[in-house]
C-alpha cells in the first residue's frame, strides 16, 4: 500500500497579551487546514517558525507538499513600498520563514498551495506586488472581507480557461472572503487563474510547476463543500507523485 503523502502546512505563532505570561510565543495553525488535508487523503505536519536556513532545508526534505497558511499582512518593504496607514499587523520573522520555505520547496520542485496569505507571499517572493489595501483599487466595489460565518460562500470568482483551477473548479464559483490585502502586479512565470466581478485577482499559478495562489479560504469551507474539497484532493495527488 502506497504511503500517503505527508503535508507540510506552515505554521504562526500567538503572542500572549496577557494572562500568566503575557509575551510567551505559542506556535500553530487552525484546525481547518489539519483537517482539510486529513480529507483528502494526506499526513498534515505543522511546520514551526525556525530560525536556522538548514533546519528549514531539513523541513522540507521531510515533507511531500506545502500548503503555505494565512494570517498577518505581509511586510510591505518586501516589494518595495513603504506601510500605507490601512496596513494590518505584520511579522517580519513570518514573512522570512515562509519566503525561504516557500524557495526550498520550489527549488525541490514539491506542490505549493498558498492560500491567502500564502498567495500574497508566493507573489512577493516571485517578484510581484500587492495593493496594501483594497481602497487602492479603482473599481473595486465588492465586500471582500465578510468578517464572520466563516463557511458560508459570499462572492463570484471567475476561473480563467485553461488554468489548472479550471481543471479543479470549472468556469465559476462562490466563495468565502477574509482580505484586505490583494495582488497587483503578478510575477514572471505566473499567471492569472481567477478573478473576482470587480477585477480582483483571486487565484495565480505558474506555468511550470504546481504553485497555486488562492485568495480565499478554501480551508473554511471543504468539509461541506464539494469544490473546495477538490482543490486539497488535486493538491495530494500532486504530492503522492513526490
Amino acid at each position: 500500500m502506497a504511503r500517503r503523502p505527508i503535508i507540510g502546512i506552515s505554521g504562526s505563532l500567538i503572542i500572549d497579551e496577557g494572562g500568566m505570561f503575557p509575551g510567551y510565543e505559542r506556535a500553530y495553525v487552525n484546525n481547518d487546514y489539519i483537517q482539510s488535508v486529513v480529507r483528502a487523503g494526506g499526513i498534515p505536519y505543522i511546520i514551526p517558525i525556525v530560525y536556522d536556513e538548514k533546519i528549514i532545508k531539513d523541513q522540507v526534505e521531510n515533507i511531500d507538499g506545502l500548503i503555505l497558511s494565512g494570517g498577518h499582512d505581509v511586510n510591505p518593504l518586501l516589494f518595495g513600498q513603504e506601510p500605507s496607514q490601512k496596513l494590518g499587523a505584520i511579522m517580519p520573522k513570518r514573512d522570512k520563514f515562509d519566503c525561504k520555505l516557500l524557495e526550498l520547496t520550489k527549488e525541490q520542485e514539491k506542490p505549493i498551495l498558498g492560500i491567502c496569505r500564502g498567495h500574497q507571499v508566493i507573489t512577493v517572493h516571485s517578484g510581484g506586488s500587492l495593493y496594501q489595501d483594497l481602497s487602492e483599487i479603482d473599481g473595486c466595489y465588492i465586500k471582500h472581507n465578510q468578517e464572520h460565518l466563516s463557511n458560508i460562500p459570499t462572492h463570484t470568482v471567475n476561473i480563467k480557461k485553461g488554468t489548472i483551477l479550471e481543471e479543479i473548479l470549472g468556469k465559476q464559483i462562490i466563495t468565502n472572503s477574509f482580505h484586505h490585502l490583494a495582488v497587483k502586479d503578478v510575477p514572471k512565470g505566473f499567471k492569472i487563474a481567477a478573478t473576482a466581478k470587480d477585477g480582483v485577482i483571486e487565484a495565480i499559478e505558474s506555468e511550470t510547476q504546481f504553485i497555486l495562489g488562492i485568495q480565499w479560504h478554501p480551508e473554511m469551507m471543504s468539509k461541506d463543500n464539494d469544490y473546495m474539497a477538490k482543490i486539497f484532493e488535486r493538491f495530494i495527488k500532486e504530492a503522492k507523485k513526490n
